[in-house]
C-alpha cells in the first residue's frame, strides 16, 4: 500500500511538470440557452441510457450540465461551469457516477481557479475512500467541456487539451484532436457529412508509472461535429471511465404524442 501510494505521488509530481501545454481553445461561436436530448448505446448497438443536456449563460459564465441516466439505474451526471469570454476557461466541474454500470462509483470535483481536487470513490472492499490533490491546472483544462472546444475548434487545426483523469488518483492527462476528415450521416433521410474528431489520450513521458494505476494505454476517442457557420454535435464514442469500455452517444430521437 505505502509503494503504491508513493509511485502514485511520484507519477503526479512528473505529470504537473511537464511542458508544452497548449492555449484554452479561442470563442469562434457564441455559447448561448440550450436543451437537447441523447441516447447512449453500447457499440453493438443496444440502448442503455437516456441523457439531457442544459445549457445556461450568464454574462459571461455558462454551465453545461450533461446527465445520463441509465436503464439499470446508474447515473453519470457531469456539470461544468466556464467562461466564454474570448477563450474557453474551465472554472469547475462536478461529476458525479454510480450504479452497477460503474465498476468503480466517483465523485469528482474540480476547481480550475485554485488546482483542488477531490476524487470521493468505493474501492474494491465497498469503502468510500477520497483523494484530494492540489495540482497546477493548466489554462487548457477542458474537463466537462470537449463538445463545446470541439465546436469551436478550427477544423484545419490540431490541438491539444488538458483534461484531469481520476484512476481514482487524479492525475493530468493531455489530448490530442486531429481532424480525420469528413464522415456521412443521415439527417431525416437526407445525407450530410460530418468532421470527424479523433482524441488521442497522451499519458506522457511517464506511461510506464502510470500503466499500473490505469491498466492500459486508453483507446482513442471519436466525435463527429457539424461543422459551418453554426457547428453541432452529432455523435460520439467514447469512455466514460478509466478504462471502461467505448460507449456511443448521439441525439435522441424525439417522438411526440398526440392527444
Amino acid at each position: 500500500m505505502r509503494s503504491s501510494r508513493l509511485l502514485a505521488a511520484v507519477v503526479l509530481a512528473l505529470v504537473l511538470n511537464l511542458d508544452g501545454f497548449a492555449e484554452p481553445i479561442r470563442v469562434r461561436y457564441f455559447e448561448g440557452t440550450s436543451h437537447g436530448f441523447l441516447s447512449l448505446h453500447t457499440m453493438g448497438g443496444a440502448q442503455i441510457a437516456t441523457g439531457e443536456q442544459l445549457e445556461t449563460r450568464r454574462g459571461s459564465i455558462v454551465t453545461n450540465r450533461l446527465t445520463f441516466r441509465f436503464k439499470d439505474g446508474s447515473l453519470d451526471d457531469d456539470t461544468a461551469v466556464f467562461s466564454a469570454a474570448g477563450a474557453l476557461r474551465l472554472i469547475s466541474d462536478h461529476r458525479v457516477q454510480k450504479g452497477p454500470a460503474f465498476p468503480k462509483p466517483m465523485e469528482t470535483m474540480i476547481d480550475a481557479r485554485t488546482g483542488q481536487v477531490s476524487v470521493t470513490y468505493t474501492d474494491d472492499d465497498g469503502k468510500t475512500k477520497q483523494e484530494m490533490e492540489q495540482m497546477k491546472l493548466p489554462p487548457d483544462v477542458s474537463n466537462g467541456m470537449m463538445a463545446v472546444s470541439l465546436r469551436n475548434l478550427d477544423p484545419k487545426m490540431p490541438a491539444t487539451l488538458s483534461y484531469v483523469a481520476a484512476t481514482p488518483k487524479p492525475i493530468l492527462v493531455q489530448l490530442h484532436i486531429t481532424n480525420n476528415g469528413l464522415d456521412p450521416f443521415s439527417a431525416a433521410g437526407t445525407p450530410v457529412r460530418a468532421t470527424h474528431y479523433v482524441i488521442k489520450i497522451d499519458l506522457g513521458g511517464v506511461k510506464g508509472l502510470i500503466a499500473p494505476l490505469v491498466g492500459k494505454q486508453p483507446p482513442d476517442q471519436h466525435v463527429w461535429i457539424l461543422t459551418g457557420p453554426a457547428p453541432v454535435f452529432v455523435a460520439s464514442e467514447t469512455n466514460f471511465f478509466m478504462g471502461g469500455p467505448m460507449w456511443r452517444t448521439e441525439p435522441a430521437h424525439i417522438e411526440v404524442s398526440h392527444r
